[in-house]
């Protein structure tokens, strides 16, 4: 038995550190010019690190097919505001990873994950912006989802704003496949997560994964249009560690990495651990991927992982929360959230070292199954 996680960024409530991550979620910090190369807590040395500046606050940030634009939902005043502690208050922007272009492309409701088509015209995006009248839930809380999040398509200025998605259900963590015909994303329906596609042109809408237990979220396409990799946890194992007294407010949620074929065939296990493997991003050379654990100290911290067995390589140092890693197209480099001083920031690392480019594309590889692997009973 095995866990994973939530949807992508609303699962950064850190600040209550690590109960439930969910959702397409947000940070908080005003980015400044500094560049940090390295070097801070722990036994590892980074690849030089910076901060994208000029930026709202935000965290959970996908590259365009130019490897120089980023999408993003940042922290808004102009954003519907939740109740309580269940997050909230972004729109989406895009910007450049040296913060010198930033727009905001839209202007109501309440924003989650967003996505670029490869034709740089488009772009994907979730909002409540329809339907603020219906409670607007938590995105924090996988049991109290946004219902009234839905897709948008529209072009790189906000304008010609076209509705992907029409239902009252939760529909958000979003993304494109590198040819750009399909749209996958993560929907909830009374109570119960799995993966869908969708044409752009709104046609061929179709579930990929059928499961009760197991909550499947933030998926990716890989470099061959065919593959998605994709995290998931069980629900009755984490209803179980919430029932632990020490595991209240400081529960980490076990989730399992898994590659699926776009029709909902071959699905394959990737790790196989009891581990946090949260937020994985596949790399455009189809053997790599970044993702998330908590390490010493409750550390959040972003790793280096491989399809094809090898271990684990750790990438971030900070004795702050990192999280939220994706890839430029190029494979030179990683957009990474990191908390300091109480707040969340955009940061970029160079990764152009480690050979992750779709020059070294030699297809997906098996993941060999180790010596006294946990096997997930997901059952389709």
């Amino acid at each position: 038995m095995i866990i994973p996680r939530s949807p992508s960024w609303r699962s950064l409530q850190v600040v209550v550190l690590l109960a439930a991550l969910a959702a397409c979620s947000k940070p908080a910090a005003i980015p400044s010019k500094e560049s940090t190369s390295a070097a801070t807590a722990g036994s590892g040395t980074e690849l030089p690190v910076r901060k994208i500046p000029n930026l709202p606050a935000g965290g959970e940030a996908y590259y365009a097919s130019d490897s120089r634009h980023l999408i993003a939902n940042m922290d808004d005043p102009l954003a519907q505001k939740a109740e309580g502690s269940g997050g909230g208050g972004s729109l989406t922007y895009i910007f450049t990873d040296d913060g010198t272009y930033r727009l905001r492309i839209t202007d109501r409701g309440q924003d989650g994950c967003s996505y670029f088509f490869p034709d740089m015209k488009h772009v994907v995006w979730t909002s409540t912006r329809d339907n603020m009248d219906m409670p607007l839930g938590n995105w924090f809380d996988d049991a109290d989802y946004p219902r009234s999040a839905e897709l948008y398509i529209s072009d790189l200025e906000g304008g010609n704003i076209r509705r992907l998605t029409n239902n009252q259900w939760y529909d958000a963590e979003v993304s494109v496949s590198p040819d750009g015909r399909w749209v996958v994303f993560g929907r909830q329906t009374a109570g119960k997560m799995d993966i869908w596609r969708i044409r752009p042109d709104g046609s061929g809408e179709q579930q990929i994964t059928h499961t009760d237990d197991w909550q499947e979220g933030a998926p990716f396409y890989m470099p061959d249009n065919e593959t998605i990799m994709f995290r998931a946890w069980q629900t009755s194992v984490k209803n179980e560690l919430r029932k632990q007294p020490s595991a209240r407010g400081r529960m980490i949620t076990p989730m399992t990495v898994f590659t699926i074929r776009q029709d909902g065939t071959g699905l394959a296990q990737r790790t196989f651990d009891r581990d946090m493997n949260w937020a994985p991003y596949p790399a455009p050379d189809g053997r790599h991927y970044v993702f998330v654990r908590v390490v010493e100290g409750r550390n959040w911290e972003v790793f280096l992982g491989d399809l094809g067995g090898g271990a684990p390589v750790r990438l971030t140092y900070s004795p702050g929360f990192d999280g939220l890693p994706s890839l430029s197209p190029d494979g030179r480099n990683m957009v990474f959230a990191r908390q300091g001083a109480g707040s969340f920031a955009v940061y970029v690392m160079d990764v152009s070292s480690l050979g992750l480019g779709p020059e070294n594309y030699r297809g997906i590889p098996a993941t060999p199954v180790p010596e006294g692997a946990v096997i997930a009973d997901i059952v389709r």
